[in-house]
């Protein structure tokens, strides 16, 4: 927890910011500081890099951390930092509710998973309770977790049969392309060349006997890549 104290006198909670949409951590960022003393939002990054450096700098008690970004998303921030900085709590905040996205990130290492319909209030409670050593989860999005962690028959499944044919780098190209990036977009976005980028992109049609782009988006969004 913060040395630091809000008006209150209570300790404050600060936290770090990591979405590749720069117009919606503008809009946390507000929404935070519009309806609680107890959470200061001290830093922000676009990217994994600037996370891992951001985060690195700062020292948060808490991230807010996006699952799926460009250059690996939350997976890979969390990969990166979690054994460097153990005293840092990250909470995913996610368009996505998939739950094989819940999964991977708990197994990362976060401590909770909201998704981006929570309330500003909501929000900003979840910050404080995680900071505090909770879980905390939108609902739901629990039921995946324990279902994933008690191994029990039944229970429910966690991973697409299809999905789970692509490679890590082959979905990074697949999220981009149903974002609509051009090829040599995505070989900026993943330091690859266009050359690779086509390659990847034919492996995935193959694999999923889709036949074009438009096809691959809708079957990625389906999917909740996007």
């Amino acid at each position: 927890m913060s040395a630091h104290e809000g008006p209150d006198g209570q300790e404050l909670v600060t936290v770090f910011l990591v979405d590749d949409h720069a117009l919606f951590r503008a809009g946390v960022r507000a929404e935070l500081d519009s309806v609680t003393d107890r959470v200061r939002v001290v830093g922000e990054a676009g990217s994994v890099a600037e996370a891992v450096a951001g985060i690195g700098h700062h020292r948060p008690d808490v991230v807010l951390l996006d699952v799926h970004m460009p250059d690996g998303g939350g997976a890979e921030v969390l990969k990166r930092l979690r054994t460097t900085l153990p005293d840092v709590v990250f909470l995913a905040l996610s368009v996505s509710d998939a739950a094989e996205d819940v999964i991977a990130v708990i197994r990362g290492g976060a401590r909770g998973y909201v998704t981006k319909t929570i309330s500003s209030q909501e929000l900003a409670k979840a910050v404080v309770r995680v900071s505090e050593g909770d879980a905390v989860f939108s609902p739901r999005l629990a039921g995946f977790v324990l279902d994933a962690f008690a191994d029990r028959p039944g229970a429910a499944p966690i991973s697409d049969p299809e999905l789970d044919l692509l490679t890590p780098r082959e979905r990074d190209v697949l999220r981009l392309l149903a974002r609509g990036y051009a090829y040599k977009e995505i070989a900026s976005e993943l330091f690859i060349s266009v050359k690779t980028v086509e390659t990847h992109v034919s492996s995935v049609l193959r694999k999923t006997q889709l036949s074009n782009r438009y096809e691959l988006s809708r079957w990625a969004s389906d999917r909740r890549l996007v």
